[in-house]
């Protein structure tokens, strides 16, 4: 297929491209930052000049080179660091925190600083949170690009989930409506907007934001090469399920070990691996002891998966489009997954035995037992479709973005 006339301009001529993240590798509390750092690698490898900005827990500014990629680390200017505290701070002090985080004038000082130093073609922003949506602004003063990747729901939602009390907000708090007031008016100022799922797009939209703005639904890289499909695990005659991920009440743990306690005393068994608060994962276990449970903790993922049959992707929060189910399809698993947010987007891919509404443990439990009838089906290794493999390539990736980069796409 030949390329159009943008797209080859875009790919022959070298852009200085300036991307902005909360946090960056080493930094990382999900999957945002590994989507960042492997699309702005990939870009580097493509001759393009890339630096990013992104916060961290010191009170200066730190600048390194890796791969390829100039790394900026703010200093938050904000009343405390928010990521991997053991303690929650008090309403008030979160109240006073998310207030300056609607509109942070040092932090768009500071930014100003390296846009000015920097002089890029483009500014790429995708979480903000700790910046704040002023960032745009200096941006748009100095008639730079901009294009905003939505990640999370940070615009719509201060706890960036749309998620509360065990359950999807259908409709937003009155303090979070208020407190995103700004973000929804200054989403005027970007000239494009990707999301990795319709989903997120969507909940955007209907409230306004990024209205009349191009707009384009882009994955995120997935280097699964490690991941190739192999076979199943073990010769023995239990189905082995897994699940991979921060162990929290949003990610699904709770269901998956209620829909447990309905299964057999036989044929089966599941593997958790991944960490979370001790304090809870020290009640989930009290909550739910059996020895059919396997408790991994931290586990590298081409060994979780070479050792389980089915993937358990038990989102209750509408999650955006989970890593651990593009994973779990490049490794051949079989997966169980939840209705929520973008996971339907690509389920239909995996070898799927089935799928449930968020926080049904009962349906859950179904779908594990129809897996332990016919086990020997779900211990298949199948490879992904090749068109699925396709998607979440650098070269697919990041042939999207400079078209989107570009100011006449």
């Amino acid at each position: 297929m030949e390329l159009s006339h943008r797209q080859a301009s875009n790919q022959r001529r070298s852009l200085r491209i300036l991307i902005v993240n909360t946090l960056y590798p080493p930094e990382i509390i999900g999957g945002a930052e590994v989507s960042v750092s492997l699309l702005a690698q990939a870009l580097s490898r493509n001759h393009h000049q890339v630096s990013v900005v992104s916060l961290h827990d010191a009170r200066s500014t730190a600048v390194s080179d890796m791969k390829g990629v100039r790394v900026y680390r703010l200093q938050i200017d904000n009343d405390y660091w928010p990521f991997g505290r053991d303690r929650k701070p008090s309403r008030l002090q979160r109240l006073k925190w998310h207030l300056r985080d609607t509109w942070n004038r040092k932090a768009a000082k500071r930014f100003a600083e390296i846009l000015d130093i920097e002089k890029p073609d483009v500014v790429h922003t995708n979480n903000l949170t700790g910046f704040s949506v002023a960032l745009w602004s200096e941006a748009r003063r100095r008639n730079i690009r901009i294009v905003h990747t939505l990640r999370d729901y940070s615009l719509l939602c201060k706890r960036s989930t749309l998620f509360k009390n065990g359950a999807t907000c259908e409709r937003r708090c009155t303090s979070c409506a208020a407190m995103t007031a700004s973000s929804r008016l200054a989403s005027r100022l970007v000239d494009a907007v990707a999301s990795n799922s319709q989903y997120v797009l969507d909940r955007h939209q209907r409230l306004g934001y990024f209205s009349g703005i191009p707009e384009r639904v882009i994955f995120n890289i997935a280097d699964t090469s490690a991941l190739a499909p192999a076979a199943a695990p073990s010769d023995e005659d239990d189905l082995t399920f897994g699940f991979i991920g921060r162990i929290e009440a949003e990610k699904g743990i709770d269901v998956v070990l209620k829909a447990t306690e309905l299964l057999p005393d036989t044929g089966w068994q599941l593997k958790i691996a991944g960490s979370g608060l001790e304090s809870d994962v020290r009640e989930f276990k009290a909550r739910h002891p059996s020895d059919r449970v396997k408790w991994l903790g931290f586990a590298k993922s081409q060994d979780f998966y070479a050792g389980i049959d089915v993937c358990l992707i038990s989102s209750v929060w509408p999650e955006p489009l989970p890593r651990t189910l593009i994973e779990g399809i490049s490794a051949g698993r079989a997966t169980i997954c939840s209705t929520a947010g973008g996971i339907p987007e690509i389920s239909g891919f995996s070898n799927l035995i089935g799928m449930y509404q968020p926080s049904d443990h009962r349906e859950l439990a179904g779908l594990m037992l129809k897996g332990i009838d016919e086990a020997a089906r779900w211990k298949k290794s199948l490879p992904p479709r090749p068109d699925f493999a396709e998607k979440f390539t650098p070269e697919t990736i990041t042939r999207e973005y400079l078209e989107m980069y570009s100011a006449d796409s």
